[in-house]
């Protein structure tokens, strides 16, 4: 475990040595705040004229007209932003030939592995965080269920963690950083909309093609629904997406 805390830290000092840390944190926040200020002044206007009327007063709910569409816009954002995170951790030491170091350390694969996964967690849970002090001026002005806001962020960090996985893997492959980005981006980006392709058909892989969708697991999260199923979905796209990542290193490491 100490080889893997001090690689961590090292990977963290790494991110904020540079200028990534800094340009994500800083437009992951921005764009957040952009959709959750005006998803605000919009559910503003909508419950000032619904209180006019008794029962349409009833039907309001700022975790469905805010946090949910929220949440659900920060997806794309989230895989936008996560190949930035994971797209120089294995490709840069490749690059600058440092992982040969990496490979005749005491660290093993899966140490090298892990330590540069959870630097990349301690980033996203960073990235989130952040956010959440937003969150501070819904519950103090308004009511919002605290549930759902919960899984709402916990499915946003269980499919970060999955996106860091799948990019720890394309980082492992290459040593030219946004190839990495790239085939990690289109990888995540193909398992949203596998969703919406699997509506477009019909027959018995229509079922399991929309399982395989991140959206159908993180939709129901988002509605403050913790069910078993989705926290296995993702716990193992990320266990297979560091296995292969292991494998990637592994195969090189002994080459």
């Amino acid at each position: 475990m100490r080889n893997i805390w001090s690689l961590m830290k090292k990977e963290i000092g790494s991110y904020f040595g540079s200028p990534i840390a800094y340009v994500v944190l800083f437009a992951f926040t921005l764009i957040f705040g952009y959709f959750f200020y005006n998803l605000a002044i919009w559910f503003n206007l909508q419950a000032m004229q619904m209180a006019q009327n008794p029962y349409y007063a009833q039907q309001i709910n700022i975790n469905e007209m805010v946090f949910s569409p929220l949440f659900h816009n920060m997806v794309l954002i989230l895989i936008l932003v996560t190949p930035l995170l994971t797209m120089r951790l294995l490709a840069e030491e490749k690059k600058n030939g440092t992982d040969e170091l990496l490979y005749t350390s005491p660290l093993s694969v899966g140490q090298i592995i892990l330590g540069k996964y959870l630097a990349a967690l301690v980033m996203l849970a960073l990235m989130l965080g952040l956010t959440a002090l937003l969150s501070i001026f819904a519950f103090a002005f308004g009511n919002p269920e605290f549930a759902p806001w919960l899984t709402g962020y916990l499915a946003l960090f269980l499919l970060g963690a999955t996106c860091l996985a799948v990019g720890l893997f394309f980082s492992a492959l290459t040593e030219n950083q946004i190839v990495a980005a790239v085939l990690t981006f289109l990888t995540l980006l193909l398992f949203l909309v596998l969703n919406w392709l699997s509506q477009q058909g019909s027959g018995p892989w229509q079922g399991f093609v929309g399982y395989l969708s991140f959206s159908q697991h993180f939709e129901d999260m988002t509605r403050g629904i913790l069910d078993t199923k989705d926290l296995v979905y993702f716990a193992s796209f990320s266990f297979f997406g560091l296995f292969l990542a292991h494998s990637a290193l592994q195969s090189r490491r002994w080459r």
